[in-house]
């Protein structure tokens, strides 16, 4: 691999209440060679300024403030959006924490590997290793088995701050909606959608203090993190509650409404005409965030009819294939076949019935 030139990269360092040990970060950086580095000041408080005072006194370094805290994903936004307007030399940014868990010869291999490849770098961390807190081996664990299952996306370590970015991603980048931690997720998501290539940099495992020094909340954060999946839970729940309570409508109480539904499957079409729908304009305008149109309704009901039928013929093959008789063993199967694509609907929905809807990058949470 050809070794990069520090010249050629900014590092970008968003700072929320630091402490001394981001001024480490920052000597230890400028004496392994690196010339720029773009430092945000999130809304600190008072007590915190004269940390930013003495990063200023480093030529290096070149300080952006937020009058109050905006979040991790706003400071992060403030600093890209300043290396486009202000360092046109530069090729890749590199985002590092400022708790001094990301070391030196991490983020010189992290930025290596962007130079090279031109691909977006992810520095994962190996949760196996001894000294991980629990809450985070925990918590990773989680969202990478998440990110599998909806997203087919195989990540390490999917709240990594250390991070690598060619140049020509930034623009799209600063669309990626979300303030806080989220906005590192959504980067993914994103990436994800756009079928742009990454590539893992394994990197130390350092927690310092049993990372005390964190501002994440566990509850807050980590709704914010998962809304994307959480909305589309919601909206494939709500429209099956919905197809189960019109279903009874339209066949228990069809004479109250002068609707003729002399037979089970007429009701039970209607009412799927109506819950798919509502999923449909959930999907669409909440989850996805799309238009609600014709080019997305063809696309949602295309793969609607297609999931159907692959359902009913996995159902079908296997029950001749094993000769199941029993009832309820079969609709175990049904129940099975079902949940795996229940996944492969959602990758399909978010990378092409809603895909290029709406301005790129609002598919996000909020």
């Amino acid at each position: 691999m050809k070794e990069m030139s520090k010249s050629e990269v900014s590092i970008i360092i968003p700072a929320y209440q630091p402490d001394d040990k981001m001024i480490n970060v920052i000597k230890n950086l400028v004496k392994a060679g690196f010339p720029d580095l773009l430092v945000v000041d999130d809304g600190s408080e008072e007590s915190h300024n004269h940390i930013f005072e003495e990063i200023q006194k480093i030529p290096e370094c070149t300080l952006l403030k937020h009058p109050i805290n905006r979040g991790k994903g706003a400071a992060l936004k403030t600093a890209i959006a300043y290396f486009l307007n202000n360092r046109p030399d530069k090729r890749c940014v590199v985002t590092v924490d400022a708790d001094g868990q990301h070391l030196t010869k991490d983020i010189e291999a992290v930025a290596n590997a962007a130079l090279n490849s031109e691909k977006i770098v992810l520095g994962v961390r190996n949760f196996s290793n001894p000294g991980v807190p629990a809450r985070s081996k925990m918590g990773n664990r989680i969202t990478s088995i998440v990110f599998r299952l909806f997203f087919g996306m195989r990540i390490k370590d999917t709240q990594t701050g250390l991070r690598a970015f060619p140049q020509k991603y930034l623009p799209e980048l600063l669309n990626v909606e979300g303030d806080r931690y989220e906005y590192e997720t959504n980067m993914l998501f994103f990436m994800n959608r756009r079928n742009i290539p990454f590539k893992q940099v394994e990197i130390s495992t350092v927690y310092l203090d049993d990372n005390k020094s964190s501002h994440f909340r566990a509850v807050r954060d980590s709704v914010r993190i998962y809304a994307l999946i959480l909305k589309y839970l919601f909206s494939s729940i709500a429209s099956a509650v919905i197809d189960e309570l019109l279903f009874y409508i339209f066949k228990g109480f069809s004479f109250l409404l002068f609707i003729p539904i002399p037979l089970t499957y007429t009701a039970a079409f209607l009412a799927r005409v109506v819950s798919s729908f509502v999923n449909y304009a959930i999907n669409a305008k909440h989850v996805f965030h799309g238009n609600v149109n014709r080019k997305t309704m063809v696309r949602y009901y295309t793969l609607a009819v297609l999931q159907i039928a692959v359902s009913a013929s996995l159902v079908f093959l296997t029950e001749h294939i094993f000769r199941i008789t029993s009832l309820t063993l079969i609709t175990l199967v049904k129940t099975a076949i079902d949940t795996i694509l229940f996944f492969f609907s959602f990758r399909i929905q978010h990378k092409w019935v809603f895909h290029n809807t709406k301005r790129e990058g609002k598919e996000s949470v909020r």
